[in-house]
């Protein structure tokens, strides 16, 4: 699993409409850790990294490598809309 960044973190936060604390909460990690993380004064452990991704992933983010604009983010289509589509 890839490290996430900061900015990442952000932006799903936002599509979710979560808090720092909300991330926290989900991810079973202290809110100072969030916010030290996101404010890039400290760079957690890997596998703190990963319990966040992993909160983030569960909700339905997508994470999208680098691909030469840089890393980004996404919502994952509910699986009702995806056979939909198919249809027709």
């Amino acid at each position: 699993m890839a490290d996430i960044t900061p900015e990442q973190s952000r932006a799903a936060r936002g599509l979710l409409n979560w808090t720092q604390y909300d991330l926290a909460d989900k991810a079973g990690v202290a809110h100072k850790t969030v916010v030290d993380f996101e404010g890039e004064n400290r760079a957690p452990r890997s596998g703190t990294l990963e319990v966040l991704r992993s909160a983030l992933e569960k909700a339905g983010v997508e994470f999208i490598p680098e691909n030469g604009s840089g890393p980004g983010v996404r919502l994952k289509k509910p699986a009702s809309k995806r056979k939909a589509k198919g249809r027709g």
